[in-house]
């Protein structure tokens, strides 16, 4: 195996900022761990569990400005506005890179792609780390992941004896690592600790036979639609677009247009021109939530819309466990 000590990695860290890359790695902020810029490889966590937010904002941020537009009379000029810039993502867990190749299956593979969303993915390299072990409300592995998973990253990194093992999935982690000191080793990077259970992932047909039951009354009565697992998963990519004046300037009226996250558990995300709500309940909108994941988009685009990494189950405030409701779907009759 190809091996690189911690040394060497802050130094080819050090080099791809100095390189005007964009470096995106997992940092300490206020106690909370969050993938963030760095300035220097001295900014970045090595030892960490689970950030606790995806790496999502770094390929459809959480308040994005599409267009620049100027209105002067009827004249109306437009500037789109995209980061030049090369990313790296470094220390991606496995679960993120999955939740991005989730989005992709919608914003990406479909014709046609979205522009924005395909700059951001083409211009980010994903640099992974395997995770050790499982964390608190993982369930990678039910959902077709795994804690040392390389399916979607460019390049994995493993922690082993002394440093990490290198390991070059895609001809873009290749060319990245060309300035990354590594040395030829004997043996195979450690493999991680892994729960025995594996959690029950029913057919889309089974999800459709049961969108009356009162499975969803019950785990949705106690929903606070605080959005909040919406926010925290790799996976959902629900968005609003808004304009909005930023101000008057000489004769020219200065507007933005610009994407938001939104979320189908939100009170008003369904609501029409009138006021007309077709998902007016909780229990309704929570529903959705898991048919999203589970049989709406498998069937219309391929993958599942959860990837198992468990920030849903530990973030929310009332105890809505995902894991729950997937046992409960496939133990109904």
């Amino acid at each position: 195996m190809k091996f690189t000590t911690r040394d060497q990695l802050k130094t080819w860290l050090n080099g791809l900022v100095e390189d005007e890359h964009d470096v995106v790695a997992p940092r300490d902020v206020d106690g909370k761990v969050l993938y963030r810029q760095i300035g220097s490889a001295d900014d970045v966590l090595f030892d960490y569990e689970r950030p606790d937010l995806s790496a999502k904002d770094f390929f459809l941020p959480a308040t994005e400005v599409l267009l620049r537009i100027e209105q002067q009379g009827s004249q109306v000029t437009q500037e789109e506005v995209l980061p030049d810039r090369k990313q790296v993502i470094f220390g991606l867990r496995p679960c993120d890179a999955h939740g991005a190749a989730a989005i992709d299956a919608l914003l990406l593979n479909q014709d046609p792609a979205d522009a924005y969303y395909r700059h951001h993915r083409q211009r980010t390299t994903l640099v992974g780390l395997a995770c050790p072990q499982m964390w608190e409300g993982c369930f990678c592995t039910s959902v077709g992941g795994a804690p040392d998973d390389a399916t979607h990253l460019d390049v994995l990194l493993t922690a082993a004896d002394g440093g990490y093992a290198v390991q070059a999935v895609t001809e873009k982690g290749t060319a990245l690592l060309e300035g990354l000191e590594v040395e030829e080793r004997s043996g195979e990077p450690p493999a991680p600790v892994t729960s025995a259970e594996v959690l029950p992932v029913a057919e889309p047909a089974k999800w459709r036979s049961l969108f009356e039951d009162k499975i969803w009354m019950r785990h949705g009565e106690r929903c606070l639609s605080c959005r909040i697992c919406a926010y925290v998963c790799p996976a959902c990519r629900c968005f609003d677009v808004v304009d909005r004046v930023t101000g008057v300037r000489g004769g020219v009226t200065h507007i933005e247009r610009i994407r938001v996250w939104d979320a189908c558990t939100s009170p008003n995300y369904r609501r029409a021109a009138g006021g007309h709500n077709s998902r007016p309940t909780k229990p309704e909108r929570l529903r959705n939530r898991f048919y999203c994941k589970f049989c709406y988009y498998p069937e219309d685009f391929g993958p599942l819309g959860c990837v198992g990494c468990g920030r849903c189950v530990v973030s929310c405030p009332v105890d809505i466990d995902i894991r729950e409701v997937m046992q409960d779907v496939a133990a109904a009759e």
